[in-house]
């Protein structure tokens, strides 16, 4: 996969100071990343208010503002570090909050609570797979685009791809206090879910090992890689440019 390895790997510094290609590799990613951690936030509140619950509606947090959502930390400092080591970037915004007895009374609080936990992978997903259909569009009508839009569209598409994939499949890991955690739980037998709750208060220290073995870009870059090309495969079809 020569678009991972090219767009996110390749990183040089001279004597300690960042090169002009990281400054732009920052610059290139900065707002798909913003706009891919922003959304995963909304569609978790989104579906909670679909299913009846409006607290984060009354909080302001029903919005694509950034503002409201940012995590020093998690939206600005580690994206930008991993986007200047090279690493997978990865990174998230302030938890939309949501109270699962709000749901309607219709809703079963576990099935609720998973379909919560979904939506945000859901959300970088369907954006990853839009984001490859312009991709293969602008590759199938380059002949007739100016070539600094279409350059611009295709790389573009290819980081909102990339980013979104890592999101997806990194909040897929069944630890809590990631989404996974929710899918799973939703499928445990009651009586080990107070067990499985504790496991958050080392969700983030098993997060970091995961970070410093190097386990982490093991986990992530197989799903990563299967989705790209099985994304990027069905418009080529559709397009007739294999």
């Amino acid at each position: 996969m020569d678009l991972l390895c090219g767009t996110v790997r390749q990183t040089s510094f001279k004597k300690g100071k960042m090169s002009f290609n990281v400054i732009i590799r920052i610059a290139v990613w900065a707002v798909p990343v913003l706009f891919s951690i922003v959304l995963h936030e909304v569609s978790h509140g989104w579906m909670a208010y679909r299913l009846g619950d409006d607290t984060a509606k009354r909080m302001g947090r029903l919005t694509l503002n950034p503002l409201p959502h940012i995590d020093p930390l998690g939206t600005i400092i580690l994206p930008a570090i991993m986007i200047i080591m090279g690493g997978p970037v990865f990174g998230w915004a302030k938890p939309v909050p949501f109270n699962p007895y709000n749901f309607d009374r219709n809703v079963n609080v576990r099935n609720g609570v998973m379909w919560v936990g979904l939506a945000g992978p859901a959300s970088n997903l369907i954006l990853a797979f839009i984001s490859s259909f312009v991709l293969v569009a602008a590759q199938r009508f380059s002949p007739i685009l100016p070539q600094v839009v279409y350059i611009s569209i295709v790389e573009l598409a290819k980081v909102l791809i990339i980013i979104n994939l890592i999101l997806a499949s990194f909040n897929l890991i069944p630890i809590p206090p990631l989404d996974g955690s929710r899918i799973l739980m939703r499928f445990l037998p009651a009586r080990y879910e107070p067990y499985f709750l504790k496991l958050e208060r080392y969700g983030f220290l098993l997060l970091i090992v995961l970070l410093a073995t190097g386990s982490f870009s093991r986990i992530i870059w197989m799903p990563v890689e299967f989705l790209y090309n099985i994304f990027l495969l069905i418009p080529r079809i559709l397009f007739n440019i294999l």
